[in-house]
């Protein structure tokens, strides 16, 4: 696989989901969960999409258990959670793994796209950030720590 748009993932319900949908499109990727130091970025990342979805950049959300099993609902609880206390209208994936042998096929050509600091491949957090551009390459990889509306200034940036 070449591009972000060469891989499909599961929506919330199951369903089969082609990136190739969001050909165009600046994309974040975010892996997410409910239970982290980090969850209020829910906030900024649903300010992120409303703000710029109309210029065509959306947010992906893959829940993942993988760090401080942080995210252990099943879909339905997790999808409650984003809406009732985040209101989140940005899609959400079907949670998965993110490190390892059962690292979705999508996080393993981000990783290599995009390593970490010192070349490490591994997501080290919740809230690990990568910025696909409209022609399926990454762009950038931002550590857990890294703000939506920092992220948000630099995306503004790329639309000029």
């Amino acid at each position: 696989m070449s591009t972000f748009h060469d891989f499909k993932v599961k929506n919330t319900k199951g369903e089969e989901v082609s990136l190739a949908d969001y050909r165009g499109k600046f994309v974040l990727v975010v892996n997410v969960a409910s239970k982290c130091g980090f969850t209020p970025q829910y906030t900024g990342l649903e300010k992120l999409y409303k703000n710029l979805s109309a210029k065509n950049v959306v947010v992906l959300g893959f829940p993942c258990n993988q760090f401080g099993a942080q995210e252990p609902g099943n879909m339905e609880e997790i999808q409650n959670f984003c809406k009732l206390t985040y209101d989140i209208s940005f899609p959400l994936m079907s949670k998965i793994d993110v490190n390892g042998d059962k690292a979705h096929p999508v996080y393993s050509w981000l990783k290599s796209s995009a390593p970490g600091l010192l070349g490490t491949e591994a997501i080290k957090w919740n809230f690990t950030k990568f910025l696909v551009g409209p022609d399926g390459q990454v762009i950038k990889r931002y550590a857990p720590q890294t703000s939506p509306e920092d992220i948000e200034k630099e995306i503004l940036g790329l639309l000029k």
